[in-house]
């Protein structure tokens, strides 16, 4: 029976760096002959794909209920769960997502004032244990990101989805929410300073791989 893989997420608000550098973090994992599984969440299957969907629709003909958002978050992530992360991590491959449980305690819990204990009520049912081995926050002040954020949106000629449409009250919160669970878990959460060009954050996240994902090979 192959040994259990490795579970890693990347987190943090809109307009950290996170697809980019969860790239950088999936070759250096292959450079080290490890099988890297890329995720993402909300998503990750089809099934879960067309979940996300309604939940980025910015469409303002039917506001999204804040527990309706909640709930569809779980139902995306127990398909994920079902059809692409427990069978990567059941045949000793690498899981890299781009979000996870993290990020629902953030914005949901931080951003939409939903009560802690709910979701994790939510996480104990869904996810039955089952948690990041190490979850990387990329962290930048919000005026900083919102920059970038604009920027990468000029240059694609995209517009905001439903969550990048909030008002910066609301990413201050979602930013407060992932320091304040860095701070409770450290031994799982490590923060990483993005407020800098790629090159040193990149450096810095290849410091932390060597300091907390080399002790497991």
């Amino acid at each position: 029976m192959a040994e259990r893989g490795r579970f890693i997420t990347l987190e943090g608000g809109e307009g950290v760096g996170k697809s980019t550098n969860l790239e950088r973090v999936a070759e250096w994992l292959e450079a080290r002959g490890l099988e890297v599984v890329r995720t993402r969440e909300p998503g990750g299957t089809p099934r879960a794909e067309a979940i996300r969907g309604l939940l980025l629709d910015p469409a303002q003909d039917e506001p999204l209920a804040d527990d309706a958002e909640l709930l569809l978050i779980f139902a995306a992530r127990a398909q994920h769960l079902a059809e692409r992360i427990r069978p990567a991590l059941a045949r000793g491959a690498w899981v890299l997502c781009d979000r996870f449980t993290d990020a629902t305690f953030a914005y949901q819990g931080g951003g939409r004032g939903i009560e802690a204990a709910r979701i994790a009520e939510l996480e104990a049912f869904v996810q039955q244990g089952l948690a990041p081995d190490l979850t990387l926050l990329l962290d930048m002040p919000v005026a900083a990101a919102q920059r970038r954020l604009e920027g990468r949106l000029t240059t694609s000629g995209g517009v905001r989805d439903r969550f990048e449409q909030e008002r910066r009250d609301f990413f201050e919160a979602v930013r407060r929410a992932y320091l304040a669970r860095a701070e409770a878990d450290p031994e799982r959460i490590a923060v990483i300073d993005a407020d800098a060009p790629l090159a040193s954050v990149q450096a810095r996240l290849e410091a932390c791989l060597e300091q907390r994902v080399t002790p497991w090979l």
